[in-house]
């Protein structure tokens, strides 16, 4: 496992990248409420006039990173829904919604630790119509009950996976693609019966 200090240096890259991989340490950490801006700001060793500039609020920082998140799934959906209700379709979905997810191990784990303020917060509620929206393309209406929890759990397979697997010492994409495996796998059942 990461020490506490390696797991709270922020990815190299720019500032907004780094103030969102602090922001949601800390967030997770201390929780949403309990974060000051000021403490962002020491965390990243500016001053808050800096950290200012970028974002105004703890919500704006939060939003920009849900926006990061929701671009691509939105592109997924628009795309998913224009494409015929078959296996195919819903395994490249499963393929393309992992690969929106690299990165977003924090997210999760900030909505783990913060779901109260995320339930309260629009991001979270626009988050959560756009699993439903994924979960509508995943499944069929007509299937049996067993098989539709197979395709819903495809997808949160792929978020608790990013979450309760981000702490195993291994290289980041072999835990997904062990968690996009077992996803696929999910919505394969889902049509053609469990491997025997």
């Amino acid at each position: 496992m990461t020490s506490e200090s390696s797991t709270r240096s922020p990815r190299r890259g720019n500032t907004r990248q780094r103030i969102q991989d602090i922001a949601l340490e800390l967030f997770a950490e201390q929780g949403y409420e309990k974060t000051s801006l000021r403490e962002i700001a020491e965390q990243l060793e500016v001053t808050k006039a800096a950290l200012y500039y970028h974002f105004k609020t703890k919500e704006d920082i939060l939003i920009s990173v849900f926006e990061d998140l929701t671009k691509p799934m939105d592109e997924l959906i628009e795309w998913g829904k224009a494409q015929p209700h078959t296996l195919e379709t819903k395994l490249e979905v499963v393929r393309r919604y992992s690969e929106a997810l690299i990165g977003a191990e924090r997210l999760f784990r900030f909505m783990q630790e913060n779901q109260a303020t995320v339930r309260e917060l629009t991001v979270g509620l626009s988050f959560k119509d756009r699993v439903i929206a994924l979960m509508d393309i995943m499944r069929d209406k007509d299937a049996p009950l067993t098989d539709q929890v197979r395709c819903f759990s495809a997808l949160f397979t792929m978020h608790a996976g990013h979450f309760a697997l981000q702490d195993i010492e291994n290289d980041p994409e072999e835990r997904r693609k062990a968690i996009l495996e077992v996803a696929l796998d999910l919505v394969t059942q889902a049509h053609t019966g469990p491997k025997s």
